[in-house]
């Protein structure tokens, strides 16, 4: 069969897009060859993206020497980090779908013959496995790596969420402003995605995992030479991908998605990929729902250990073996037989690997703990479920009661929580910050971060159908749906009503009677919608609930 782009580039009929790419500098062997699109999320503003321009550099090198023709183009890639804490946290998930969308439309208006996706950021990888399983042609992903730590802080290696604790430590008088700004000068030593185990790593480790970057390439530090040498040995790759004609649906399939669902298990990864790999479960067209996440945490140990759960970051996790020492030791558990980028099974990818740091990676026979590291809870309070991180949450927390502290969104939360009016004991709930509601979900990151720092998170729990990041830890318990914004029991707790917390027993609920639950919900009114205008305003028209993974439909 003829390549996507010969079908637009055969004389004389398509002599005229052969006179444009000519224009540009290309030749007619160029025009010949495969046309592979190199999709760059680079930008000056984002520290996860900073190095992509290396990387591209690298990554056209190799497929020029394996016979192909690169085409460049961007795509956009926001930092989670830099959009915290303000109304730029509103927008963040909202770009995954711009992504996946802008991926396709200049793919198919060009018929580019493979894809390979540079991004590292926690809505831009997900965003661009969405869209190679959309379009479902040869795709690669490679990532620009974490950063190393900084300084020592609290006995461990800084990063950038230190800084966001350290300002609670500081209202609370623990420690000075010199103290502040020495972190923030020093906690982000250099560019890359952050040093810890927040969204951004979980879904490279889990793009891996998938089988869509080269193995063992997911936490290669930033730094590191490796980086790009992978790079190119990812140019080589995308090549063969195309001659061989593996397109991104033979890699990402129902059981490689349960395999990446394993891993994020093992690996205390976070609650966002609940979000994630639905939606590229959605795009490959595989029924996914967050059923399969709560019977496989149930049936994986807990084996990798890291920061926010650890003091190790995911540099440390590297060089214990990383991705490959994980699934070598969960291959009894596995679909040992699913496809990856090289061609390979991910068995004959990780054949031989062993951790080389036991306090990091550990073996199925002594993991950290039987089940895996997130947990889906249901009860009157979350009929469609609920989303938390136990690995990251202390198991004298695990069974929680206190009452509820209402607040109508973030920002009155954190004011409650920096002046003093949260005590010991209290179960904070933010609501009205969902998919439609916030709108775009944003995460409550701040707030925990506040509560850490004035020394309540070890008894403090927060409810909330907005999202985490995942460098949070504490009690936290997220994605809860129906959303308030669309009439959820969420929307009906009153201060004071007793919220219990049984994780153990997978249950969140509101104390009070299933008849007072009905009276209130029937007396409920939608409040005004925050954003009246622009992308925001037609996100929350469109987008689903968050156990469906926050989707927009595109298929009839």
């Amino acid at each position: 069969m003829p390549r996507r782009s010969e079908r637009i580039l055969t004389r004389p009929d398509f002599s005229f897009q052969r006179a444009l790419y000519k224009s540009m500098g290309y030749t007619d062997q160029d025009l010949d060859k495969p046309m592979i699109a190199v999709v760059n999320a680079h930008s000056t503003v984002v520290p996860g993206h900073y190095p992509l321009n290396d990387i591209a550099n690298f990554v056209r090198e190799g497929i020029r020497e394996a016979g192909g023709t690169p085409v460049q183009f961007g795509v956009i890639g926001a930092c989670d980090g830099i959009a915290q804490g303000h109304i730029g946290m509103r927008y963040i998930l909202p770009t995954r779908d711009a992504i996946a969308n802008d991926i396709e439309l200049m793919v198919q208006a060009h018929q580019l013959d493979g894809i390979v996706l540079l991004g590292s950021c926690d809505k831009t990888v997900p965003g661009m496995l969405m869209a190679a399983a959309r379009l479902d042609i040869p795709a690669i992903l490679v990532n620009a790596g974490p950063m190393e730590g900084g300084i020592e802080f609290s006995g461990k290696a800084s990063d950038a969420a230190t800084v966001s604790e350290a300002l609670g430590l500081y209202t609370a008088g623990t420690i000075t402003l010199d103290q502040v700004i020495e972190l923030e000068n020093e906690a982000c030593p250099g560019c890359g995605s952050c040093s810890f185990l927040g969204t951004a790593n979980t879904m490279c480790i889990l793009a891996e995992g998938l089988g869509m970057s080269l193995p063992g390439s997911a936490m290669i530090p930033a730094v590191d030479h490796k980086r790009l040498q992978v790079a190119k040995e990812s140019g080589l790759q995308i090549v063969k991908l195309v001659q061989q004609g593996l397109t991104a649906r033979k890699i990402i399939t129902r059981k490689s998605l349960e395999n990446a669902i394993r891993l994020n298990m093992a690996i205390g990864g976070s609650t966002n990929a609940t979000l994630h790999l639905p939606a590229i479960a959605y795009e490959a067209e595989v029924e996914l729902n967050l059923n399969i996440f709560e019977e496989l945490s149930n049936t994986t140990p807990h084996i990798a250990k890291m920061n926010p759960a650890a003091a190790p970051n995911v540099v440390d996790f590297h060089k214990a073996g990383g991705v490959a020492a994980v699934y070598n030791a969960l291959m009894p558990l596995l679909y040992s037989d699913e496809l990856s980028v090289t061609g390979h099974t991910i068995r004959e990818n990780v054949e031989g690997s062993k951790s080389k740091n036991t306090t990091v990676i550990r073996s199925l026979e002594e993991p950290f703990s039987l089940t895996g590291g997130l947990a889906i809870l249901r009860g009157n309070l979350s009929p469609d479920s609920a989303v938390c991180k136990p690995a990251a949450i202390l198991p004298k927390m695990w069974n929680f009661s206190g009452p509820a502290r209402v607040f109508d969104g973030e920002d009155d939360a954190i004011t409650a929580i920096s002046t003093g009016k949260i005590s010991h004991g209290d179960c904070i709930v933010i609501r009205y910050e969902g998919p439609q509601g916030g709108p775009g979900m944003p995460e409550m990151y701040k707030p925990l971060k506040v509560l850490e720092g004035l020394g309540l998170g070890e008894s403090v729990m927060l409810v909330t159908d907005g999202r985490f990041s995942g460098s949070n830890r504490g009690g936290l318990v997220g994605h809860v749906s129906p959303e308030a914004a669309a009439g959820g029991p969420l929307a009906i707790v009153n201060e004071g009503d007793l919220i219990e917390v049984d994780i153990p027993g997978r249950r969140l609920d509101l104390m009070v009677s299933d008849e007072e639950i009905q009276i209130r919900l029937n007396r409920w009114t939608k409040p005004a919608k925050k954003i009246t205008s622009g992308y925001l305003n037609l996100y929350s028209r469109l987008v689903e609930s968050a156990d469906k993974g926050a989707i927009i439909k595109h298929r009839d």
